[in-house]
């Protein structure tokens, strides 16, 4: 990874000046064009629309379209950002949905839509953001029409296996990998494809960074399950815990589950019986965190994403060498090794 700090406020690590200047550039013009895109017909779904979308947001799947545009002739072409757009509002929608789903009563520090409104306006509002998007994507052609559809089915599907259990004779911990490629790693794959293909960039290295896409954007979300058990809420500004209080199985915990089954070990027979337990007691909850942190688990949770973020890296290797290829490669070990 450079040791040059990152410049500008950009979500993913970009170290030379000049490249850093024209990802601010473009960002804040897509920022203009969404907000313009989440607006309705009426001032009630406008309102509701851009809710989520002005309590901000890193924006990285729009800054991942643009980034992966340099690598094409034409990377402030049109098409680039309105690709950019398409998949900033798809993501949008997914969130109002997320947030019925968990019954979430804050989203980026704001007030979710379900909790201002409703469940239904919230989710009629995604219903809308999934529409915008939809339109915004005949723009590109029909091919990009292709490529969205099949993007948002894996979402969708991700989102729908998140909710029942692994079937009968089913490996848990693939049955979680398969939800997280399909809730994540779908969309930032086709972030990085629509950067490479609307800028002009041969199909190999479409292919190339829609794949280090899939892998690191999957990672990211493996990344925030290790997260939720080893890091201080004073470090990373994440509550500890916060998962396992809601009974979500992430990879530290379904690794923990594997390699506690049949040990005879005081310490994992306790575990398992806390990660079966009711977590909404601090005490249990604080003891389940510090068994797991000492588990093996965590060590090979670790493991486990450092060699995604290799695999990903190893994608980029159609690139020629320079701060494009840098900044990607320098976002595949922030998210090996970040602590927030």
């Amino acid at each position: 990874m450079s040791s040059t700090p990152p410049l500008a406020n950009l979500a993913l690590p970009v170290s030379d000046a000049a490249l850093a200047t024209r990802l601010q550039e473009r960002l804040d013009a897509i920022e203009e064009l969404l907000a313009g895109y989440v607006q309705g017909r009426t001032k009630y779904v406008s309102d509701a629309a851009a809710h989520l979308l002005a309590a901000g947001g890193k924006r990285f799947r729009p800054l991942l379209v643009l980034l992966a545009a340099e690598a094409g002739d034409d990377p402030g072409a049109e098409d680039v950002l309105t690709a950019a757009c398409v998949v900033e509002i798809t993501h949008l929608g997914s969130l109002y949905h997320d947030d019925v789903m968990d019954e979430a009563a804050l989203r980026r520090g704001a007030d979710s839509a379900n909790a201002r409104w409703d469940n239904l306006v919230a989710i009629l509002t995604g219903d809308f953001l999934f529409a915008r998007s939809s339109e915004l994507t005949s723009r590109l052609g029909a091919d990009a029409v292709r490529i969205q559809a099949e993007t948002f089915t894996r979402l969708v599907e991700g989102q729908i296996l998140e909710t029942v259990d692994p079937g009968p004779g089913e490996d848990p911990l693939q049955h979680y990998l398969d939800v997280v490629a399909g809730k994540t790693g779908s969309l930032i794959a086709t972030s990085a494809r629509y950067g490479a293909r609307f800028s002009g960039a041969s199909r190999e290295v479409e292919e190339a960074l829609a794949a280090y896409g899939e892998i690191v954007g999957s990672a990211f979300q493996l990344s925030d399950d290790i997260l939720d058990v080893a890091s201080e809420s004073d470090e990373s500004g994440k509550t500890p815990g916060t998962d396992l209080r809601e009974g979500v199985a992430t990879l530290p915990v379904l690794m923990a589950r594997a390699g506690c089954a049949g040990s005879e070990d005081p310490a994992d027979v306790r575990l398992l019986e806390l990660l079966d337990a009711d977590l909404e007691d601090d005490a249990l909850l604080a003891e389940t965190l510090m068994l797991l942190r000492r588990h093996p688990a965590m060590d090979e949770a670790r493991d486990y994403v450092l060699a995604r973020a290799e695999e990903a890296k190893r994608h980029l290797d159609v690139l020629a060498p320079g701060p494009v290829r840098d900044a990607l490669a320098d976002f595949a070990d922030l998210v090996a090794v970040r602590t927030g």
